[in-house]
C-alpha cells in the first residue's frame, strides 16, 4: 500500500471508532437521550381573539356569466332568492365583523339549477377568500361582496 492509502485508511478507522459507541448503541441510545418538550407560558404564542361577528340582514353578491361577460351585483335580503342566468341564489345567513363591517363578509348560500333540480352549492362563502369555498360551475361564478344590517 502507498502512504496516501494508509493515511486514508487510518483516518477512516479513527472516524469509525469515534462513531462506534453511537452506532453500536443503536435506537436505545437515541431514545434515552430524548427529552420531551415542556412548553412554558412565555414560549407559547398568544392567540388573537376571534373577531366579534354581527348578523346582517342584507348581502350583496357579485355574479359573472363567463359566456357573455355579464357581471351583475345581486342585492339580497336574508331568506330571499334571486335568479341569475339559469341559477337561483338564496342567501340563508349573512355575518360581518362587528368592529369593521367593511373588512369582510361571511354568507351562507344555496345555489341551485332549477331546470335540473340540482343543488350546485350549499355552504359559506367568505368575501376576503373567494377561492376558499367557491361555486364550481362551467358558466357562472358567484362570490360574496358585503353584508349589511338594516341600520347600516
Amino acid at each position: 500500500m502507498t502512504r496516501i492509502t494508509l493515511a486514508r485508511t487510518a483516518l477512516a478507522l479513527t472516524a469509525l471508532t469515534m462513531m462506534a459507541p453511537g452506532i453500536l448503541a443503536g435506537p436505545m441510545a437515541a431514545q434515552t437521550a430524548w427529552q420531551p418538550l415542556r412548553p412554558t407560558v412565555e414560549s407559547q404564542p398568544r392567540r388573537q381573539p376571534a373577531p366579534g361577528l354581527s348578523s346582517g340582514t342584507r348581502g350583496t353578491l357579485r355574479a359573472l356569466d363567463k359566456m357573455s361577460g355579464q357581471v351583475e351585483d345581486l342585492p339580497l335580503a336574508v331568506g330571499q332568492t334571486v335568479p341569475f342566468g339559469r341559477l337561483s341564489v338564496t342567501l340563508q345567513s349573512c355575518r360581518f365583523p362587528t368592529d369593521n363591517p367593511a373588512s369582510d363578509a361571511y354568507m351562507f348560500l344555496e345555489i341551485r339549477d332549477p331546470a335540473r333540480d340540482e343543488m350546485l352549492f350549499r355552504g359559506w362563502m367568505i368575501a376576503s377568500s373567494p377561492a376558499l369555498s367557491a361555486l364550481d360551475h362551467p358558466r357562472y361564478d358567484i362570490w360574496a361582496v358585503r353584508c349589511t344590517a338594516d341600520g347600516a
